[in-house]
């Protein structure tokens, strides 16, 4: 095991609770070890603060398992996957939904490891090099605890490689089903844990695709950046007057279409585009009463910030200008890099550049079954705001 003696000062993030150690943070380190290892965290005094890993090849040097001398043990491990579990078992058990985040990483302070229920099978994603250790390890718990029929990982994202993992994809146990469809508040959606973007499907929005269903009955609807169509499906469900779903990508149009066949939804009432959303929405003619603002990362590094807020106001510019007189936006920001009072100023901003009078409605976020550790705020990657556009 590591000893990291931390430099004066620089202690009060971990006392906080705060998982992430950054090399600047650290004035030496005592052993050798390969990525992952275990460490120790100590005060410039040599007080210990804490139990983590450590890899040297990562911008975050050390991950925080534990405060105080307390190792992190196989069975801790174990007991915390077991009560991420049974906290989602306790959320749904009485709802018609069968998907969900089950491991939310450091928000279930297990960092490096997200664990996601398709039906009756989960999919795992091991980020970072002390969870690529105790793989086997979490792959027994979760065997044990879950009793899934499949287990399919996608450990080949972008902070994987950044970790210097074995980049990992594709079936681990059992056999996925084809076509694998999943239920999220009544709504059927078809879903590709293996090829899909993230591992398949957004489960962060559950709670906003259903608020947003809510405004929908009569409304003229646009889903931007509709991908499998969770939006378009409960806008159509509600009763919306009519739905135009964007997507840059065919096969997420194509996708989205099959979410509204597999729902018995009036297709009738549908638009499909395969279509870049910027353009799009400056082409726009008759305006809509409701747009989804949902789109990828912008923002992938704190480098892209400046880009990225551009970008951001750009598209919330407008769909403000081009939305009808009353209308509803709900428009969002996965990029860990913009927080959320950042986004709030971007969309602010957009509002008072299209002269138009904005109401706010809801400050929206990630659902419950994504939790964020008090101590770690980068944890509410997912910002949104829920307007009405006067």
């Amino acid at each position: 095991m590591l000893n990291v003696y931390l430099k004066k000062l620089r202690d009060k993030p971990v006392k906080n609770g705060h998982p992430w150690i950054f090399s600047g943070s650290i004035e030496r380190i005592e052993g050798n070890g390969d990525p992952g290892v275990p460490c120790r965290v100590l005060s410039a005094d040599g007080a210990v603060l804490a139990h983590g890993y450590y890899n040297k090849k990562s911008a975050i040097t050390v991950r925080v398992l534990t405060r105080g001398d307390t190792p992190f043990t196989k069975d801790l491990l174990r007991q915390r996957i077991e009560r991420a579990v049974a906290a989602r078992r306790r959320l749904f058990e009485s709802t018609d939904t069968d998907s969900f985040r089950l491991v939310n990483a450091e928000g279930d302070f297990l960092p490096g490891l997200i664990v996601e229920k398709y039906a009756a099978g989960i999919c795992i994603q091991v980020l970072t090099a002390g969870m690529e250790c105790r793989r086997d390890e979490i792959l027994q718990s979760l065997s044990a605890v879950c009793k899934p029929d499949f287990i399919v990982e996608r450990s080949d994202t972008e902070s994987s490689g950044r970790e210097g993992l074995l980049l990992r994809d594709g079936v681990v146990s059992g056999t996925l089903p084809q076509p694998l469809v999943i239920r999220e508040n009544g709504i059927s959606v078809c879903v590709d844990p293996e090829g899909g973007q993230k591992t398949g499907f957004y489960f962060d929005q559950r709670e906003n695709r259903l608020l947003a269903r809510s405004y929908a009955a009569g409304r003229r609807c646009c889903d931007c950046f509709s991908y499998t169509g969770g939006f378009t499906a409960n806008l159509l469900a509600a009763g919306a007057a009519s739905v135009t779903s964007v997507d840059s990508s065919k096969n997420a149009i194509d996708a989205c279409r099959e979410t509204v066949r597999l729902n018995g939804l009036d297709a009738s009432r549908t638009v499909y585009l395969c279509a870049d959303v910027f353009e799009y929405l400056r082409s726009l003619g008759e305006a809509p009463d409701l747009i989804i603002l949902d789109p990828p990362k912008f923002a992938k590094h704190p480098g892209d910030v400046e880009r990225a807020s551009r970008g951001y106001k750009d598209i919330n510019l407008v769909a403000m200008k081009k939305i009808a007189p009353g209308g509803i936006l709900f428009t969002f920001s996965c990029s860990n890099a913009i927080d959320a009072k950042l986004f709030r100023q971007i969309v602010f901003a957009a509002a008072a550049d299209a002269g138009r009078d904005v109401q706010v409605l809801h400050m929206l976020s990630a659902g419950v079954d994504h939790p964020v550790s008090l101590g770690h705020p980068e944890g509410e990657y997912l910002k949104g705001v829920g307007l009405k556009v006067l």
